[in-house]
């Protein structure tokens, strides 16, 4: 990973930035494209709704610039139907094909629970037993009993990262102690809508001055999250 911040969407594929970020007269098959010329990195998120496979992410790779980076997210049959139990052989697959299909274009791995998922010294042990310190681990909670201090040096002591999150019903804690960081911005008040003044942008910024990580933006639901990016690039 690059000493700097890398910043990106968690979606390009998006008809609400023609005109505004799209040039009108381009052609959705080419967004790809015009976002890799704009941006170094990607949160690809398709895997988490479907198991992926190695010729997909060979696919993206392929038609991605030399430098590029995809964050990948893993499958919600991991996170939110079995939530890491029993199921050890799936990891490792999900793992293998991350390396197979991204191979030196491959960034972080996100583990996004659901709400319903709370902290307990069992879940926390589970979740380290669980992942490949070979990779760079992401996890985002989306219960706010996470957001202690025994998780964030337990997992920081294992190589793991916890995903930093700008979500209406969490905290708002910028972590920066972690392995790398990583920030995902939702959308407050507004979940994946709403933006994010320079003001916010600029207090973000500082926090996470000389280090080096992933910030995405997930306000992709308007044409919010694109100009933030394009800011928070500018800013960076």
């Amino acid at each position: 990973m690059k000493n700097d911040i890398q910043i990106g969407c968690s979606s390009f594929n998006n008809r609400f930035w023609n005109g505004i970020f799209y040039p009108d007269n381009l052609s959705a098959s080419k967004w790809f494209e015009f976002y890799c010329q704009h941006f170094s990195t990607y949160e690809f998120n398709g895997s988490f709704y479907r198991f992926p496979t190695v010729k997909v992410f060979e696919n993206w790779y392929n038609k991605s610039p030399e430098d590029f980076i995809f964050s990948v997210k893993a499958p919600k049959e991991i996170t939110h139907i079995r939530k890491f139990l029993n199921c050890e052989d799936l990891i490792s697959a999900f793992y293998e094909i991350c390396k197979l299909g991204f191979k030196d274009k491959l960034g972080a791995i996100l583990f996004q629970f659901p709400p319903s998922y709370k902290y307990s010294p069992e879940n926390l042990d589970l979740i380290i037993q669980s992942l490949n310190p070979d990779f760079k681990n992401v996890i985002e909670f989306r219960h706010e009993s996470w957001w202690i201090p025994e998780v964030w040096n337990a997992l920081s002591a294992n190589n793991i990262t916890f995903c930093s999150v700008s979500h209406p019903q969490l905290p708002q804690t910028i972590l920066t102690n972690s392995p790398f960081v990583y920030i995902r911005f939702h959308g407050i008040p507004k979940l994946f809508y709403s933006g994010y003044s320079t003001e916010q942008l600029l207090d973000i910024k500082a926090a996470i001055n000389s280090k080096s990580g992933f910030v995405y933006f997930n306000n992709t639901a308007s044409e919010a999250g694109i100009l933030n990016a394009l800011e928070f690039n500018r800013l960076n």
